[in-house]
């Protein structure tokens, strides 16, 4: 798909490129990242493209200046903003709420803000900031990320905008240094997974399309085929994976994460959806990770974490007795630099890399997902 932002920002930087080349492109870059890996015969099996125009979630920029407000994205290796009103990524609610939300951006900085600063009161406005947009299956989520509180009159400003848009189910606020706070909610905006309405905290981590977390779940079912028991999914985030497992009643998911307002959310889904085999852990697996006296009763461990990688939680695994170490490791994970440090963390501890799919959830750009199935030799 052409975008006229093409030559400017720095989102898609492979839009340049037909699809043929762009696919043939892709699938030599993950052949690479796979010869890396100190282990021959590794089977590639057949890449799953995502469609353009599927992503759900945007960070945008904004910036007021002299009575106008941009929203956008960067420039290529610059921090100049550039003004859209259309993203070739985007879903199409997405797109068409996008004059919207900035109009209510512009209503909102024109307000003025009395603050008291070394004993005088100054007046200004919000000059800057992001707004995070997700669409959730029930409409769009906004999270206004900025420095100074808002006023009863940005408030009443957000309540006016939620009650003549409908497709905005919910607006929040946050600052570099606080929890997100709901100014005003319509419903709660929840996401689909395999048939359960998974209700979303505000800011939260989501794959960035609908199709690419079918995908993924597809591909992790799969690879653990008729592995059954118990189950550990670490950095379960909202519980992407967990759900769908637990769907068989005789797995018993341990989920495992750091964030308490996330799991608070998961815990409270899980209770309204009487699901009883999936227990959950708080814990910095950074720092904290599962011992190999915690780990030595699973079947399977499924891990998806944040671009950092799984180093910490690998190195435990590697430092298990054989007999027992999980049978099947399915990773996933969106940073091949680390993945390739803890696939051979693993293949040294006497694991062999089986399969490995990529998921090209990013369209025209170098990013991907992995999913990668490790079986105990």
């Amino acid at each position: 798909m052409t975008c006229r932002y093409s030559e400017k920002c720095g989102g898609c930087s492979l839009r340049n490129l037909n699809e043929e080349e762009y696919r043939r492109l892709k699938c030599e870059q993950f052949a690479r990242l796979m010869a890396k890996i100190k282990q021959p015969d590794i089977v590639i099996e057949s890449p799953i493209f995502i469609a353009d125009g599927s992503r759900r979630r945007a960070e945008f920029a904004f910036l007021f200046r002299k009575g106008t407000l941009s929203m956008g994205f960067n420039a290529a290796s610059s921090h100049e903003l550039i003004d859209i009103d259309y993203c070739c990524s985007l879903t199409e609610k997405i797109n068409n709420n996008l004059s919207k939300i900035k109009q209510f951006l512009q209503k909102i900085c024109l307000i003025k803000i009395n603050r008291k600063i070394k004993n005088k009161i100054q007046t200004g406005n919000i000059s800057s900031g992001k707004i995070f947009i997700t669409q959730a299956a029930n409409g769009l989520d906004l999270l206004l990320e900025i420095e100074q509180p808002l006023s009863l009159e940005h408030r009443l400003e957000a309540g006016d905008f939620i009650r003549e848009n409908p497709d905005i189910v919910r607006i929040s606020v946050s600052s570099a240094n606080n929890l997100p706070e709901t100014i005003v909610e319509n419903t709660k905006p929840y996401i689909d997974i395999c048939g359960y309405s998974v209700f979303i905290p505000a800011g939260t981590f989501l794959q960035a399309s609908n199709e690419s977390q079918n995908a993924l779940i597809f591909l992790v079912k799969s690879y653990l085929g008729d592995t059954k028991g118990n189950i550990a999914d670490l950095f379960c985030g909202i519980g992407t994976f967990s759900y769908p497992l637990s769907a068989d009643m005789t797995n018993k998911i341990t989920a495992v994460d750091s964030s308490p307002e996330l799991l608070s959310g998961f815990r409270q889904t899980l209770n309204a959806l009487t699901i009883p085999n999936v227990e959950i852990q708080q814990k910095n697996l950074f720092k904290y990770p599962l011992t190999p006296e915690e780990l030595k009763n699973f079947a399977a461990v499924i891990f998806d974490p944040p671009r950092a990688g799984a180093a910490t939680q690998v190195a435990q695994i590697a430092l298990m007795n054989k007999a027992d170490k999980p049978q099947k490791i399915v990773a996933v994970s969106c940073n091949p630099n680390t993945f390739i440090n803890d696939a051979n963390t693993l293949i040294a501890a006497d694991y062999k890399l089986t399969k490995t799919t990529m998921v090209d959830q990013f369209p025209y750009t170098n990013h991907y997902e992995l999913v990668a199935l490790f079986e105990k030799n």
